[in-house]
């Protein structure tokens, strides 16, 4: 092998180590902070390199706070991102606090944005309030008639409650639950239509921000409508199923009356049947009472002339009624 070849296999060998060497070590990174002013060892990098964690994702941020003179370590910044939590988002909060005079240390931002919660968009609402405008909430007065209300609540962000303290929604919650009961408390709607701002202070009195992450500035009411008369259509379901009600109960003693009458007719064939039964032993008794002399046969056939004299007389009558129906028939 000539030494020509052997030099230019060396030269690509130290060319080869050295591009392994600077992508294991960042030294482009390294040399960006130091040129801002930032000291970072490049064992520092290195053992970011090994505990996995990009090196771009803290030396960026640390020099971003220390050009606006916060004190934050490597460490730090470090522990955070090993913990889950976003870096960039927090210096640029605690950056927005320091500009707006609110005092965030750096244990409580992270805190925060461990919690899930946006530190930043946190530090932005407690210098600019934001509205969150209620959905349609209904409500009824005393004098029955439904009133619709939309409210636009002002908030601003309680930093010190972001840690455990309830959100936007438990704000909607109770402010829809204090139109509802103010709105309820009213003798007649048009004390709504006529004072809607009393809703908005009898509301904003109630406290409703206890135990949430935010601090209520104002409660406005945006939009004000009248809706159904309930009261009346209460009343008129409830008459309607009164109704039903006596209906039911009526049919039921009609039931009751019809099976009566049933058993009152079956009862009456139950004595006819009876009599017919008796009747039919008369002859019986006649004849035993004849063969033992206890009647003569006189007594019997005055028996026979009476019931046919009896007979006629009741056909007699009948024909008599018969007569008279047709005279009236031909009145008419």
């Amino acid at each position: 092998m000539t030494p020509f070849v052997s030099l230019l296999i060396l030269v690509v060998l130290i060319f080869i180590g050295l591009a392994v060497i600077l992508s294991f070590i960042p030294v482009g990174l390294w040399i960006s902070a130091l040129a801002a002013g930032v000291r970072v060892g490049i064992v520092t990098l290195i053992g970011m390199r090994l505990r996995r964690v990009p090196p771009a994702r803290i030396v960026n941020p640390l020099i971003k706070a220390d050009k606006a003179g916060l004190d934050i370590s490597v460490n730090q910044l470090e522990a955070h991102y090993l913990a889950g939590g976003n870096v960039d988002r927090v210096v640029d909060a605690l950056i927005a606090s320091e500009r707006a005079n609110i005092n965030l240390p750096f244990e409580r931002a992270a805190a925060i944005d461990l919690a899930g919660r946006d530190v930043l968009e946190a530090v932005q609402m407690s210098v600019n309030p934001k509205v969150i405008q209620t959905p349609w909430v209904s409500a009824v007065a005393k004098d029955g008639i439904e009133v619709k209300v939309v409210a636009r609540v002002t908030v601003r962000a309680n930093i010190d409650r972001l840690v455990g303290g309830a959100g936007e929604e438990t704000i909607l919650a109770r402010v829809g639950e204090g139109v509802v009961s103010t709105v309820g408390s009213m003798e007649h709607h048009k004390e709504v239509l006529e004072n809607p701002d009393s809703i908005s202070r009898t509301v904003l009195d109630k406290g409703l921000d206890a135990g949430t992450a935010f601090e209520i500035l104002s409660i406005d009411i945006a939009d004000v409508d009248v809706g159904r008369n309930i009261g009346a259509a209460l009343q008129t379901d409830q008459a309607e199923a009164d109704k039903q009600i006596a209906q039911a109960k009526a049919e039921e003693r009609r039931a009751m009356a019809v099976a009566r009458e049933q058993e009152m007719k079956a009862a009456v064939q139950e004595m006819r049947a009876k009599v017919v039964e008796a009747e039919a032993l008369v002859p019986q008794a006649m004849a035993d009472a004849l063969r033992q002399g206890k009647i003569g046969v006189m007594d019997y056939y005055n028996m026979q002339n009476l019931l046919a004299d009896t007979d006629m007389r009741k056909n007699i009558a009948k024909m008599g009624e018969d007569e008279e129906e047709s005279r009236e028939l031909r009145k008419e």
